[in-house]
């Protein structure tokens, strides 16, 4: 016997796009316990058995959730950084394109006010705490710390010439924390002048010398 959910018709597109609007914007007014499938229904009119059927289950929504912001977010700063980083960059080139990816979250905010403020305020382990994620679901999610891996590697190389672990550490120091911090804790817009210190910090951070690699240490 076939189950109600399965008897409903799946949403249209543009609805899923409203349903993963409303799921980021009662995450960061309320908090991502706040997102509910009876929340959403209640944002968008969508029902709660259309949502089930739609996303599997609230895991799968937060997923979901994560997943569109994230790849719009990673799509930007990937662009950002081609147009900043040639194919063989000097190091004050590299340096450049790590400030077009640690500038990402302030034009990303511009662009998608929601999603940039969604992925600022909410951490990926907060929003989906203890569910079980959907296995394609935490695939997606795999490949995507991969990519943006690779993207640490690449700009690590370009700046130092080595893509270890220390290099990509301060590469990451530069495009993750730098930004949460200058745009998230004083909840600040991502203003010229924010944007200018920010890449001042950034450029900083980088004219400071790394130590030996792991590799260079074994060799010794």
């Amino acid at each position: 016997m076939l189950c109600y959910a399965q008897l409903m018709p799946r949403p249209r597109i543009h609805d899923l796009d409203d349903l993963l609007d409303a799921a980021e914007r009662v995450a960061v007014e309320s908090g991502p316990a706040a997102v509910t499938v009876r929340a959403l229904s209640e944002a968008t009119g969508v029902s709660n058995g259309a949502i089930y059927h739609a996303f599997g289950s609230r895991a799968g929504l937060l997923g979901r959730t994560w997943l569109r912001a994230a790849r719009r977010f990673l799509e930007m700063q990937r662009r950002a950084v081609d147009q900043a980083l040639p194919m063989s960059p000097s190091s004050d080139q590299a340096v450049e394109a790590v400030v077009a990816a640690a500038d990402t979250p302030a034009e990303f905010l511009l662009q998608h006010a929601a999603s940039g403020r969604f992925l600022l305020t909410v951490s990926r382990q907060e929003l989906l705490g203890a569910n079980e994620i959907p296995d394609d679901i935490a695939e997606e999610l795999r490949r995507l710390d991969e990519s943006l891996t690779e993207l640490f590697v690449v700009l690590a190389r370009g700046v130092y010439g080595r893509g270890d672990r220390e290099a990509v550490a301060v590469v990451r120091d530069c495009v993750v924390e730098l930004p949460t911090a200058l745009l998230l804790r004083g909840r600040r817009d991502p203003e010229p002048a924010v944007r200018q210190r920010l890449a001042a910090a950034v450029r900083a951070v980088l004219a400071q010398p790394l130590g030996d690699s792991s590799i260079e240490k074994r060799e010794r």
